[in-house]
């Protein structure tokens, strides 16, 4: 009995040390990294970006005068001083940070650090300088890339993994704010997929290592050294918040700049809108997730695949979509002339359809994201000659709304003056017969779908019927 008892005792003292050192693994995940030791290891990798752009300053327009008797001696001096003086152009001048990414001389930066540059100067943080050249850029994710002519072995960044990266995990900012020279510091992922309303393809890391400006185009380390993220932008007046674009979406585009010098995006053809908790409820959801289909592009490869205003996308090229700005991405990174398969909701049922993505051409169509009862406080008429005069509207027949109850049930739903209603819950509606038919087939306590068309844009709006 004592030698059972001895034995459980050695097997109790087992598990707690196992558990202590299952702990202590724990804990040391969670331990702060040795950032000495990382920006000793990392400063050489970043590199000061200093521009100047040439400006010239542009004549001002002579004003007819404006003295009751002719004109003014003191205005006749300043247009002369002004108009006549030699208008002399002067240097812009502007920093920012990079990072090097392959011995060929090749740094990655913010496209708006070196935009429009005449002069563009490297400075590694041993001090040599070069003299860079742009030899690629992308304006709609913010990247460029830069290169420098340098003879020697270069310190290459090591480009990590941004789609692994977890909310509180420690990261290291390196960069030249304020012109201060290489400056370091440290804070935690705060969030990732932010939407800033930057471009069409937002998807920023969060951060609160401090991010100051001329901290642009410099690289977010994370605790093993990898860059996970270009910082690009901060909230003005905004204390602990700063954004750095994922590396993932550089990597994709890299070869296209080293080669071709632009990206190359695919394009779907489809204007699309969130859906909010009131468009779910309207379509019959039971999640908020996915993007609706607000507008299909004529001739687009959409419409040839057979998708339609008010499907829901849920799903593109095996990848499930559960916020509208996630389906943009995805289709930018697809090679053009790859057929996919798009899953949508439709009334209800869902369904599959294949589409052949063509190129998006530059200016081109991006995806963007563009009498009714008096219970809901709305007042539309039909489409006359005076009324689209009157509203400046380009289509000659349909229902338009002409008039909105401050603090009802259309207002709070976003509809405006002006707004043509071109579906009421799927039914078309052509005319104001159209229009009140539907309407009555709408029952009190149910939401009412429109689909309206404003200005060059079709959008889904829904209210609730009271």
């Amino acid at each position: 009995m004592h030698f059972l008892s001895l034995r459980l005792s050695k097997l109790v003292v087992l598990v707690v040390v196992a558990s202590i050192l299952q702990g202590g693994v724990a804990l040391a995940k969670a331990v702060t990294p040795d950032f000495v030791d990382l920006a000793k290891k990392l400063k050489p990798m970043v590199v000061n970006i200093s521009t100047a752009k040439t400006i010239t300053p542009q004549k001002r327009l002579r004003h007819p005068p404006t003295a009751p008797y002719g004109s003014d001696p003191f205005e006749d001096f300043f247009e002369r001083f002004f108009n006549e003086a030699p208008q002399r152009s002067f240097k812009e001048k502007s920093l920012g940070s990079g990072f090097i990414i392959s011995n060929e001389g090749y740094i990655l930066t913010n496209n708006h650090v070196v935009a429009g540059a005449d002069e563009i100067k490297v400075k590694l943080s041993d001090g040599r300088e070069f003299k860079g050249e742009v030899k690629g850029n992308d304006e709609k994710l913010d990247i460029a890339l830069i290169k420098i002519d340098a003879k020697d072995q270069l310190p290459l960044a090591q480009l990590g993994d941004s789609d692994a990266i977890e909310v509180g995990e420690w990261v290291m900012a390196i960069g030249n704010p304020f012109g201060l020279g290489q400056t370091v510091t440290a804070g935690i992922v705060s969030a990732t997929g932010r939407v800033i309303g930057s471009g069409p393809y937002d998807d920023f890391i969060q951060t609160d290592a401090s991010i100051n400006p001329g901290n642009s185009g410099g690289p977010l380390f994370n605790a093993r050294g990898e860059v996970i993220g270009i910082n690009a932008a901060i909230v003005a007046g905004g204390q602990g918040i700063g954004f750095a674009i994922p590396i993932n979406m550089a990597k994709a585009v890299l070869p296209q700049l080293e080669s071709a010098g632009k990206v190359t995006r695919g394009w779907l053809g489809v204007v699309i809108q969130p859906i909010t908790p009131e468009l779910a409820r309207a379509f019959g959801l039971k999640t908020v997730q996915g993007a609706l289909v607000a507008e299909v592009t004529k001739g687009s490869p959409a419409e040839k695949g057979g998708l339609q205003s008010g499907d829901i996308i849920t799903s593109f090229n095996g990848k499930e979509i559960h916020e509208m700005n996630e389906l943009p991405r995805l289709v930018a990174a697809t090679p053009i002339g790859k057929t996919v398969t798009v899953t949508i909701l439709r009334k209800g049922n869902a369904e599959q359809k294949t589409i052949t993505i063509l190129k998006l051409e530059e200016g081109g169509a991006t995806l963007p994201v563009s009498k009714v009862e008096e219970r809901l406080g709305m007042v539309v008429r039909d489409i006359t000659e005076e009324l689209a005069a009157r509203l400046r509207l380009k289509e000659s027949s349909g229902v338009v709304v002409i008039q909105i109850t401050p603090g009802s049930s259309a207002e709070e739903a976003g509809l405006l003056a002006g707004d043509i209603i071109r579906e009421v819950n799927g039914l078309p509606v052509k005319n104001l017969q159209d229009y009140q038919k539907a309407m009555a087939a709408a029952k009190k306590g149910t939401s009412l779908r429109l689909l309206l068309r404003r200005g060059d844009s079709s959008l889904f709006v829904a209210l609730q019927v009271e």
